[in-house]
């Protein structure tokens, strides 16, 4: 695989990080999740889901073929039920209760989810899987292009997830030369540039960052003489989001940045599977079957998506008044 990789554009980093500490606003909306009217997410197949003007079953609207849309495009736009990377809803189709139709007619919470299945951060550090795909940095420009003045976005009522990193970890696992924690730094310069790019377009509010799940825990993986590479390889991926994260926090004192632990969560899970009532936790099943942990080699079932969302409501609801 082709990486557009340089270790010599680490010296770049400090010309980042001044960007993303550029000055920031001194008022902090109060962070109320029964408030939360609007909710947005950027990332892959973990969070996409299907729309009618999007790429059929790879995404909510455009693709790298059509990547400008227009408001009414953006407005008429319908989520299409059970197009996820499950057997049926994603956790933010269970956090939002917003499953189908437009967003702006669902209630409490409207869905804008601008995610691409089988997104990496930025094609200028890994290639897309596919000529259609759409990264994240390029998802937040699109939108920011042509999204950022026709959906509202009020501060006090909205909160955007940003999830990204499965692919990222997965398509370089096989690098034999890679310096991994290198890598990380400048997948997080380039994820966190597309997070100011979405502040400086006023999507503001409150930002949730979703770490890593142990995807050497997955049917493709468990056995595998790579898995413990790829464990590592994760939990240097988080522990470089963690430090993003928090100094972007630091720098943006205007903003309520959040973070969800997907990686102990789904560890907790996997280890009391039983307590779940989930009976196979290394096989998967392409069906509806509430028993299995894993749909496929790489993605859960609806009920865990069901599952991880009453986990990060809870989360959110912990975090309020804070």
């Amino acid at each position: 695989m082709r990486y557009l990789y340089n270790l010599a554009t680490l010296a770049l980093s400090t010309v980042f990080l001044s960007a993303l500490a550029a000055p920031a606003g001194s008022f902090k909306p109060r962070f109320e999740w029964d408030k939360i009217k609007y909710v947005y997410a950027f990332g892959d197949s973990y969070t996409f889901v299907g729309g009618t003007e999007g790429y059929p079953r790879w995404s909510f609207i455009g693709s790298a073929f059509n990547f400008s849309y227009t408001p009414q495009q953006l407005l008429e736009d319908e989520i299409q039920v059970n197009v996820t990377g499950s057997d049926g809803a994603s956790w933010l189709e269970y956090l939002t209760g917003c499953f189908q139709g437009r967003p702006s007619e669902c209630a409490p919470r409207q869905l804008w989810d601008f995610a691409f299945s089988g997104a990496d951060v930025d094609k200028n550090l890994i290639p897309l899987h596919h000529n259609f795909s759409v990264d994240l940095v390029d998802q937040v420009r699109e939108w920011a292009l042509y999204g950022s003045d026709v959906i509202p976005h009020p501060a006090e009522e909205t909160i955007t997830a940003f999830w990204i990193g499965i692919n990222d970890t997965g398509d370089t696992l096989n690098n034999s030369t890679l310096d991994f924690k290198a890598f990380w730094e400048l997948e997080m310069q380039s994820l966190f540039g597309a997070v100011q790019n979405a502040y400086n377009h006023h999507l503001r509010g409150a930002y949730l960052f979703m770490t890593l799940p142990p995807l050497e825990r997955s049917p493709d993986h468990i056995g595998n003489p790579i898995a413990p590479i790829y464990e590592q390889n994760i939990k240097d991926y988080n522990a470089a989001l963690l430090n993003h994260s928090a100094h972007f926090a630091r720098t943006h004192s205007d903003v309520n940045v959040f973070t969800f632990d997907t990686h102990q969560w789904f560890y907790d899970i996997l280890d009391n599977a039983d307590q779940y009532g989930f009976t196979n936790i290394t096989g998967f099943c392409e069906c509806s079957d509430p028993t299995f942990f894993w749909f496929n080699t790489g993605h859960p079932t609806a009920r865990v998506h069901s599952l991880l969302a009453e986990a990060v409501e809870a989360k959110l609801r912990m975090d309020s008044f804070v």
